[in-house]
């Protein structure tokens, strides 16, 4: 029986949300593989065996218990942001020819920056939102950002994920104050125009048939926007599947398909969208999608009448062949 690493942890403001998504998929681990948990932090690794832990250097694929050199055949990664989500980790693996279940370092690096991501898929005229790059250190003029973009906007960091650092800006005044807390988790910053239409988000996959989508949930959020309130705090509805004609839902399954494609994704990966007057606006990839209990690509296979081990099997054994 195979060994996995489940990765999670991490350094971004996402660590605890990365262990509940860890300790779902371990829950729901195919019976032919042996899940090992390993929590990453500043300053240590550590893997969880028989209720104790023990340091693990990831480069050795193992770690020693007491007495036994317990080694692992591959990883899963799923600590969500820094330094997963965005690759690092993936290129450590790559180095050392080490297998993971995971999208590969580039398409991480890639799909986890927002602007860089979307700036690529307009080159696939995979449609998005007007945008404006700022780098820390940047002069900003305000009034010509509104001037552009007009408001209100989105002032997001570049490379963050469940929502944090986001702001919705209603009035030029806001807009200084809305960057400087994106800057508080990277060193860049996209600004946003607004796109006023319905939210849906889509599950995608491949397995040893091809790259399958899965139903569409679409995003109505009690706050202004789909914020850290609305994803985990319960301010949100969720509905899935999303309240759009089958042509509809067939067009952004395709269009996300063709992102996972474009961009050499692997395992799962979430796509997030705005539909304005039927055309869908990529938002954002997502290659460690949520996994919590109330996590949106649970609940789309749960539509779909598949069970979570089933979905992790069909991965995990197309990923490592």
């Amino acid at each position: 029986m195979k060994r996995i690493g489940v990765i999670c942890g991490g350094f971004s403001s996402e660590f605890e949300i990365s262990l509940k998504s860890a300790t779902t998929i371990v829950q729901n681990f195919p019976t032919n593989y042996e899940p090992v948990k390993i929590i990453l932090k500043r300053g240590s690794c550590e893997a969880l065996w028989n209720e104790q832990t023990y340091p693990i250097r990831l480069s050795e694929k193992g770690f020693q218990a007491e007495d036994n050199w317990i080694e692992l055949d591959a990883f899963l990664i799923y600590t969500h942001g820094n330094p997963g989500e965005n690759g690092k980790i993936q290129a450590i693996f790559d180095m050392y020819e080490i297998p993971y279940i995971n999208s590969g370092a580039l398409a991480s690096e890639l799909s986890f920056d927002k602007w860089y991501c979307n700036q690529f898929l307009k080159g696939f005229d995979i449609s998005i939102a007007t945008s404006k790059l700022i780098l820390k250190g940047d002069l900003v003029d305000t009034s010509e950002i509104v001037s552009q973009l007009g408001l209100p906007l989105f002032v997001k960091p570049c490379d963050s994920g469940s929502s944090y650092g986001i702001s919705r800006v209603n009035e030029e005044k806001d807009l200084s104050s809305a960057i400087e807390n994106a800057f508080k988790e990277g060193d860049s910053v996209v600004i946003e125009s607004f796109l006023d239409g319905t939210e849906v988000t889509c599950g995608v996959y491949r397995n040893a048939t091809g790259i399958h989508a899965l139903p569409l949930a679409e995003i109505v959020s009690e706050n202004e926007f789909f914020d850290y309130e609305a994803k985990y705090l319960g301010k949100s509805q969720e509905i899935v599947p999303a309240r759009i004609s089958d042509d509809l839902t067939l067009k952004v399954q395709e269009v996300a398909k063709k992102v996972y494609g474009i961009l050499r994704l692997k395992s799962i990966a979430r796509i997030d969208f705005m539909l304005v007057n039927g055309i869908p606006h990529v938002i954002e990839v997502n290659t460690t999608p949520g996994f919590t209990e109330e996590s949106l690509v649970p609940r789309m296979l749960k539509h779909q009448n598949k069970s979570l081990q089933d979905f992790w099997s069909e991965i995990i054994d197309f990923e490592l062949k």
